[in-house]
């Protein structure tokens, strides 16, 4: 099942002069976890938010094509019911954040209380999210007095709790230490492994080589490059979009040029220490 697509879909912003995107076509399906790269005002922020239906609802301007969210058309759908579908968590956390909540465990417990699911339930998942988070420390804990990692793992939980068949996900480590960010990827792993369909914007590649399912790559609003993982950071043109590759690819192009041919080009780092020893052990 095709949970999100876009049909030539082109979105101009209001008195802007040029197109944000530019008939952009994709399908991402059920359980699948799919990142959209590409350099800064490629347009990846922007078609996040046709996803979740702020635009053309929330954002004005020119809005083409068509966009289905569960096999609906979002023309057709309140952005309110819209809401209850496809989960969002921003770049900052600071912004996801109620602000009202003294507690983390008050702050999971929100917004199941403001659709007024009953008490007990309520219990039950804030419990069940605290565990599968492994953010149990923190439940007694103001959400401002938490680090940024901390806070974006809670971020994170808040959606997951609401039990969204999709998460879309701009830039949830941008700000943070790789520790830190290999906790948040944890997190989105796990929401994939209980079948959410993620969309993610992220920067970091070898993160995105190690857990995507299927990369979109954007330039200028267009789709240039889509596939698995292996078929587009391969893909000589990858880097022309100004898309940094894994260090581990690097490397590998770097040994080819040298004269040591590791085979396959690595994309994550397990397969080139395996390449990197067997070549070794010729």
């Amino acid at each position: 099942m095709d949970r999100v697509v876009l049909n030539h879909v082109t979105y101009r912003y209001p008195i802007a002069e040029e197109n944000a995107l530019n008939d952009v076509s994709l399908r991402i399906k059920e359980g699948e976890f799919c990142s959209i790269i590409g350099a800064n005002g490629s347009g990846k922020t922007t078609l996040c938010n046709v996803i979740r239906g702020f635009i053309p609802k929330f954002y004005q301007g020119d809005l083409e094509g068509q966009v289905l969210i569960n096999g609906r058309d979002i023309a057709q759908v309140e952005l309110g019911s819209l809401a209850t579908e496809v989960g969002f968590v921003f770049q900052n956390p600071f912004t996801q954040i109620s602000g009202i909540a003294n507690t983390v465990y008050e702050e999971l417990a929100f917004g199941l209380e403001n659709m007024g699911v009953e008490p007990d339930v309520i219990r039950r998942r804030v419990e069940d999210v605290l565990r599968l988070t492994k953010t149990e420390a923190f439940r007694d804990r103001n959400p401002y007095q938490l680090s940024g990692g901390q806070q974006q793992r809670i971020a994170l939980a808040a959606i997951l709790i609401m039990e969204q068949d999709i998460m879309v996900i701009d830039e949830p480590t941008s700000q943070l230490d790789p520790q830190s960010t290999d906790d948040v990827f944890e997190v989105i792993k796990l929401m994939k492994d209980m079948g959410r369909t993620i969309v993610l914007v992220e920067h970091k590649m070898e993160q995105i080589a190690r857990y995507s399912d299927h990369i979109i790559v954007l330039d200028q609003g267009r789709v240039v490059l889509e596939g698995t993982p292996r078929e587009v950071i391969t893909n000589p043109d990858c880097a022309k979009y100004h898309t940094r590759l894994p260090q581990c690819t690097n490397i590998g192009l770097g040994l080819k040029k040298r004269g040591v041919d590791l085979g396959e080009l690595p994309i994550t780092t397990d397969e080139a220490v395996g390449q990197i020893c067997t070549y070794m052990g010729r």
